[in-house]
């Protein structure tokens, strides 16, 4: 053998002795997959549900949304419908103070054959 290999040796050989010396707690492959294992299953779990519940709320917020829509077309109505009412109400309490009264028949005047002018 060479130097370098007698050299490399001789600090392995040291090295290993050392390393030798030293207790390395073992490591337990088989728990560290199962408790992997568990850990995707509960966390995809997790996810599917938290899918679930978002889809849900969406869905609510939606409905929420179109009754909000409803709920203020209707307000429209009523507040033009309130408008036209409150303008009414004046209209016949000002034709009141002024002396309008309302008509109990309605006559019309006859035009004769004869007349000054005739429609063709």
């Amino acid at each position: 053998m060479t130097t370098a290999v007698l050299g490399y040796s001789r600090v392995y050989n040291k090295v290993q002795s050392k390393i030798s010396s030293i207790s390395v707690p073992r490591i337990d492959w088989k728990i560290i997959f199962i408790a992997g294992f568990l850990m995707c299953s509960f966390l995809l779990t997790f996810y599917i549900y938290q899918i679930i519940d978002l889809t849900k709320t969406s869905y609510s917020i939606n409905s929420y949304e179109s009754k909000i829509a409803g709920i203020s077309r209707d307000n429209k109505n009523l507040e033009v419908s309130f408008a036209e009412n409150n303008f009414l109400a004046e209209v016949l309490e000002k034709a009141h103070e002024i002396g309008f009264q309302r008509t109990s028949s309605i006559t019309y005047i006859h035009i004769l054959n004869n007349s000054v002018a005739k429609a063709k």
